[in-house]
């Protein structure tokens, strides 16, 4: 048995799998690079290591181990700032035979600043399971619009807070928009979800943080504001 001739396939398959993923990732940096110059951002394919740290309410950055953003574009869009980039992540497991394994996970997201204080609140696409937790009763909040409560999941410790930003317009504006995982923290808005973003579905996710900030009611930016 000719050892090395029998492996020189599987050899050539690896080599090829590698140069073709190294390909893709260096197109996908220019053209990030390209859209951020384009919009007058600047553009890192870097990893940072402290997302997690630096956004710790965005429970999505804190899954797993050997987490790092890159590819991260910073930036100015209407006044608020922004950030867009690719995510990593790892999760292991341990096969049949005992050995342990490891997962790579990729997602991308945005973070827009606010401007204005903000309450915690989550908001994402209804599954299956809350279907089922909400049958034993771990109930998200419910809004008027039937149809809003059925297609997203909400959860805010502050129940007042989500039906001051979910009112009538942004509920319709939602249900019309590309779905996302949206969450606040005190200051910023989150948008992700799973996979990797093209350069439409970061326009897409800074347009529903957009959409979301630009529909608080008068009265709401008064208080937020300390305005009497």
């Amino acid at each position: 048995m000719d050892f090395p001739v029998i492996f020189i396939p599987i050899i050539l398959l690896i080599v090829g799998i590698i140069i073709l993923s190294a390909y893709f990732s260096a197109k996908r940096r220019k053209e990030l690079m390209l859209w951020a110059q384009a919009k007058g951002w600047s553009f890192s394919p870097e990893k940072d290591h402290t997302f997690d740290s630096r956004f710790s309410a965005f429970k999505l950055l804190r899954q797993g181990e050997n987490r790092y953003a890159h590819n991260i574009i910073r930036g100015i869009w209407n006044e608020r700032s922004l950030i867009a980039f690719d995510y990593h992540y790892e999760t292991h497991s341990t096969n049949s035979k005992g050995h342990r394994q490891t997962h790579h996970h990729h997602f991308s997201a945005v973070i827009m600043e606010s401007n204005l204080p903000l309450k915690p609140l989550f908001i994402r696409p209804e599954g299956f399971f809350d279907k089922i937790t909400e049958f034993f009763g771990a109930d998200d909040i419910d809004f008027e619009s039937a149809e809003f409560s059925r297609t997203f999941f909400v959860k805010a410790d502050d129940r007042r807070w989500a039906y001051d930003v979910l009112h009538a317009r942004t509920m319709e504006f939602l249900l019309q928009s590309p779905r996302f995982t949206i969450q606040f923290d005190h200051t910023h808005v989150f948008a992700a979800r799973s996979g990797t973003f093209k350069i439409t579905d970061f326009q897409d996710a800074l347009g529903v943080i957009k959409g979301i900030l630009d529909r608080f009611p008068p009265y709401l930016v008064k208080q937020l504001k300390g305005e009497s």
